[in-house]
């Protein structure tokens, strides 16, 4: 899992049928993190806007939800951090 910034947004009007109602985000890794700064874009299954700090799920575990267990999804938003500004990392 990740902590990434959402920084925008994908339009898609063309998609995979499972995929249909989907939100796509343009996040981007902390600096801090493995790979740090890398861009993604991630399924929103949280609710976030852009500026928000989310975690991101990547791989198998970005299908977890039931409504994406047969979908082509890499990376899903599956967290809002609450209190960005109390992040520690060492």
């Amino acid at each position: 899992m990740l902590l990434a910034k959402v920084i925008g947004t994908v339009v898609a009007t063309r998609k995979n049928e499972n995929l249909v109602g989907s939100k796509f985000l343009i996040v981007e890794t902390l600096k801090e993190m493995k790979d740090g700064g890398r861009r993604l874009v991630a399924v929103d299954q949280a609710g976030a806007g852009i500026g928000e700090l989310v975690l991101v799920a990547l791989g198998s575990a970005a299908r977890q939800e039931p409504s994406s267990e047969n979908s082509s999804i890499d990376a899903a938003i599956v967290g809002i951090v609450d209190n960005p500004d109390e992040i520690y990392i060492r």
